[in-house]
């Protein structure tokens, strides 16, 4: 629902009529910066709950991670041998892991944006998108500070970076796009259906073993690689893996694919939100 107003003089009375978009594929972006400081305060909300009363705090971005590659790196790296392109275990697993677990905590932030904030939604005007996105944007303090172990594991591997770094800003694009696009899609049909946000966890650990985190996308047959780009993380965790690393050769063909995916998700979480937001300040 977008606001437009019209002001009208009658006895000095001005009135707003909030109304909803005329056209379901209208881009929100101007209202979204019109609305600005309330995307800041639901980020920094987020934040702020998220790690209120907690033991260690903002050292959980740090430890999951990390907790993950070590298991990674025993299981899929000393036992079943699978290559990492010539990257010692805790860089190749690290690396895909930083994108990765952004990517899935956003999903569950996002699903519940709607649901856990019902009584503004259907209260107050602002753009309901402000609440998804937010949820989003929010994971990019955890992925920032697990950055940061990354960095020690790479002065510790004596790995330096290359100029594929400067394509990592474009990756990291990618990602919150798809984060953004998809969560988008889940917190309008979480907000119909209350059921979806038990089938978030499912769709997680499906899509993280159809992503390149625990194997290089080498693996999968050449004839078949584009198909596999169709997964937009993908592209975006390969692309992720080599900008950091330096190692192998570029994504390529496959990233392209992803990311021309990661585009169609975002216009079209986009566009299904705005069709459903009417229906979601009915049924919340």
């Amino acid at each position: 629902m977008s606001a437009s107003s019209h002001a009208t003089s009658f006895d000095n009375t001005h009135v707003i009529r909030i109304e909803p978009p005329t056209r379901w594929h209208v881009l929100p972006f101007r209202e979204l910066w019109a609305y600005r400081e309330l995307l800041y305060f639901f980020v920094w909300r987020d934040i702020k709950v998220r790690y209120k009363q907690t033991v260690v705090g903002a050292a959980w971005a740090i430890l999951q991670p990390l907790l993950a590659m070590l298991v990674f790196s025993l299981f899929f790296g000393k036992l079943a041998h699978i290559p990492s392109g010539g990257l010692p275990y805790a860089i190749f697993y690290y690396s895909a892991l930083l994108p990765w677990m952004y990517f899935a905590a956003s999903l569950q932030y996002s699903t519940n944006a709607i649901v856990e904030n019902q009584r503004l939604v259907t209260k107050v005007y602002f753009p309901r998108l402000a609440l998804p996105i937010s949820s989003s944007l929010s994971g990019l303090l955890d992925f920032g500070i697990s950055f940061l172990m990354f960095i020690v594991l790479m002065i510790y591997y004596r790995i330096s970076p290359t100029t594929a770094l400067l394509w990592l800003p474009v990756f990291l694009l990618f990602t919150v796009l798809t984060a953004v696009g998809v969560g988008l899609w889940l917190s309008a049909l979480n907000a119909i259906y209350r059921d979806v946000r038990y089938v978030v966890p499912f769709l997680v650990q499906f899509w993280l073993f159809a992503s390149p985190v625990a194997y290089p996308s080498s693996l999968v047959p050449a004839k078949w690689r584009w198909l596999y780009g169709l997964n937009p993380m993908a592209g975006v965790i390969e692309g992720f893996r080599w900008s950091l690393t330096g190692s192998g050769n570029p994504p390529g063909r496959m990233a392209l694919i992803s990311a021309c995916v990661v585009i169609a998700v975002f216009l079209s979480g986009l566009a299904y939100f705005q069709m459903m937001e009417t229906t979601i300040a009915d049924v919340t």
